[in-house]
């Protein structure tokens, strides 16, 4: 063994190794690269995962779309209403809800002697507007804003209570719990307003002082009931003694404002030339003093609901129009000689519900107005019809021509009205109306009236003025002369010539009346 060796196996701490072999390094192509089987099952899960919450995405959003497309008409969830939920509620069912919610609505109310009254809200002075209300409810959750607004509006966790849309007139309310609880002859009377209909105007009625009940706890548990109606609310009633509560001054100057809002009138316009005036009466009925006992004041309330009920009947009936064709009478060329029937488009309005407000508006100014209605306007066609018939009426000469078709065929003696007095108008006019026999009657210059009978053969073209029989005028006719022997107006013939315009001259012929009045008999 060598040296070395030996100080190595003695424990010397210096080592000498030999050295390692060198193994070559062998290098694997990128492309030749293969994952380990263990990790590619690895990713399985979280793809599965990942398409999984994307499924659920899809389908969370398409639910999204299907719930607002479903309570589009619908009340949404979490709408409460009387202390229940009415999502999924209609229109129809909603109106229904709020109904049965009303007429479930008592007050009980009592006082420290044992007395006891069960009120409706109507016996209260509370005026009930359904169909807001049924708006309101629609409307809840739908209206609110940002991408926020969109998901509560089906959220049924975010709850909207919606009251009831309702007035409520203290006056009414002290009236009633004054009638129930104090006699007649102890209790305290505000001074009021009423309307007289024959006069078409308010007065004013005079109060009295008095006992009257306190009634704030009343008109709380009336609020609590607005809220949520169905129930029944109770409330208790003190007493004390008062003056007048409303002077008789506070009550005539209510009347004089009332009295204003008769006086400046509302015109309802459909924008085709028919106008409706709001009646003295209706509008009366829609004004209604509401009384503030504690300040000794009247205002002047209105009622809404009234008001749009009236205007929903009248305004269709008074404002639509029914298309009425136009008809020209023509001659061979065409040309249009009269309008016959004067055409008339056709009116239909809409949006009437759009017009209480606008009136609520214009009673609260006291100013008056004229509003404007919608309308769907359907314009009137003309229909041309040839004229056969035309008689020219000559002033000048003091005759009636005939021309059918163009061509002259009779030429007749007449006398026309008296000169400066009640000449025949001139124009061009057409047969209306025609008579066989007729009485006729009018003033006389002086005033008093005269009275043909049995008149003959009477074709009226231009109001009162007409072709007719003058047997007691066969002198002015022959010689022409309306200066001295005129009418009122009307055409005066010989029998046989009047029968002859009447036998073949029939309702629609154009009378044309022209010339110069002569200034004494023509023959």
């Amino acid at each position: 063994m060598s040296d070395e060796r030996e100080q190595a196996l003695a424990g010397d701490d210096t080592v000498v190794s030999a050295p390692l072999p060198v193994t070559p390094a062998v290098f694997t192509p990128i492309e030749e690269f293969v994952m380990p089987e263990a990790k590619k099952k690895s990713r399985w899960p979280l793809i599965l995962t990942l398409s999984l919450i994307g499924v659920l995405l899809v389908a969370a959003v398409a639910g999204f779309f299907a719930a607002r497309w479903y309570f589009q008409d619908k009340a949404a969830p979490g709408v409460t209403f009387a202390g229940s939920s009415v999502a999924g509620q209609t229109k129809e069912q909603l109106k229904d809800t709020v109904t049965n919610a009303v007429k479930g609505t008592t007050i009980t109310i009592t006082d420290n002697d044992g007395n006891t009254a069960a009120a409706k809200l109507a016996d209260l002075g509370v005026t009930v507007d359904v169909n807001k209300t049924v708006s309101n409810l629609l409307a809840a959750k739908h209206d609110d804003g940002g991408v926020l607004g969109y998901i509560n509006a089906v959220n049924p966790f975010d709850r909207s209570n919606v009251p009831l849309a309702a007035q409520t007139n203290k006056l009414d309310l002290a009236t009633y719990v004054t009638d129930k609880f104090v006699d007649e002859d102890e209790r305290a009377v505000a001074s009021t307003i009423t309307y007289d209909a024959d006069e078409q105007a308010f007065t004013t009625v005079k109060g009295q002082e008095g006992r009257a009940p306190e009634t704030s706890k009343v008109l709380a548990a009336v609020r609590d009931a607005i809220n949520v109606p169905g129930g029944n609310n109770t409330a208790s009633i003190s007493y004390k003694n008062v003056d007048m509560p409303v002077s008789v001054s506070a009550a005539r100057q209510a009347a004089n404002e009332a009295n204003t809002r008769l006086n400046n009138k509302i015109v309802l316009d459909n924008g085709n030339g028919k106008t409706f005036e709001l009646p003295v009466d209706a509008v009366a009925s829609w004004i209604k003093p509401n009384a503030d006992l504690d300040k000794g004041t009247i205002s002047l309330t209105y009622d809404e609901q009234a008001i749009g009920k009236y205007l929903g009947q009248e305004v269709p009936d008074q404002l639509n129009q029914d298309k009425v064709s136009q008809e020209d009478a023509v001659d061979s060329d065409g040309t249009v000689l009269v309008t016959m029937v004067k055409g008339v488009d056709g009116v239909k309005v809409k949006n009437v519900a759009a017009l209480t407000p606008k009136v609520v508006s214009a009673l609260q100014s006291g100013q008056g107005a004229t509003i404007p209605v919608d309308s769907d306007v359907d314009a009137f066609d003309t229909v041309q019809k040839k004229s056969e018939y035309r008689i020219v009426v000559d002033r000048a000469s003091q005759t009636a021509t005939v021309y059918r078709n163009g061509q002259a065929v009779k030429t007749f003696l007449v006398c026309t009205g008296t000169a400066g007095k009640h000449e025949t108008d001139l124009g061009t006019y057409y047969i209306y109306l025609k008579y066989s026999v007729q009485d006729m009657t009018g003033l006389n210059d002086d005033g008093s009236r005269y009275l043909s009978k049995d008149v003959k053969w009477v074709g009226y073209f231009n109001g009162g003025e007409g072709f007719h029989t003058a047997s007691w005028n066969d002198y002015g006719i022959a010689h022409g002369d309306p200066v001295h022997y005129g009418s009122h107006g009307c055409v005066n013939m010989y029998e046989a010539d009047a029968k002859w315009i009447y036998d073949n001259c029939p309702e629609g012929t154009v009378v044309q009346v022209v010339g110069d009045m002569p200034s004494g008999a023509v023959r």
